[in-house]
């Protein structure tokens, strides 16, 4: 009789796992926010770069450019980024993040600490260190390589 693959111990599994765990972990602890992971990763870069276009932002957060302009959307319908046509192109988005925005996300900070110190909480510091070492050198190693294939 053939035997079935083992997943429960393989990396793509365990990291969609993990992606899971750190997503709830994310919602709890940010729950009074009403904002998701992505969301939250995108008011906190627009903080760092005011006036980013819409592209150049997806590829920041790591997020599906054809999905971005709704999360974008929602963020508008919340009074929290504003987006502008760039007066130079008017193809290209511009994107602000709004006194509000900026507001809410310093304000969760905190829960986001919180929720970082949680998804790591089961590894002693030693183990926190090089597992974010680790996920780094993965997440690059295959950034690295896509944009080898891509150019």
């Amino acid at each position: 009789m053939a035997q079935s693959f083992n997943f429960h111990d393989a990396p793509g599994h365990l990291i969609r796992r993990a992606q899971q765990l750190a997503v709830a972990i994310f919602m709890e602890e940010a729950a009074g926010f009403d904002v998701t992971p992505v969301q939250f990763a995108i008011l906190n870069a627009l903080m760092d770069d005011p006036g980013e276009d819409q592209i150049t932002l997806s590829g920041r957060v790591a997020f599906d450019p054809a999905t971005f302009g709704s999360v974008i959307g929602r963020l508008e319908a919340k009074g929290w980024v504003q987006r502008q046509a760039d007066p130079g192109d008017k193809r290209r988005k511009l994107l602000w993040t709004t006194l509000e925005g900026q507001k809410v996300a310093l304000q969760m900070k905190r829960a986001v600490g919180k929720a970082q110190l949680r998804i790591v909480g089961p590894l002693n510091i030693e183990e926190r260190v090089r597992f974010a070492e680790l996920l780094g050198k993965l997440v690059a190693g295959h950034e690295n390589i896509q944009g080898k294939l891509d150019n």
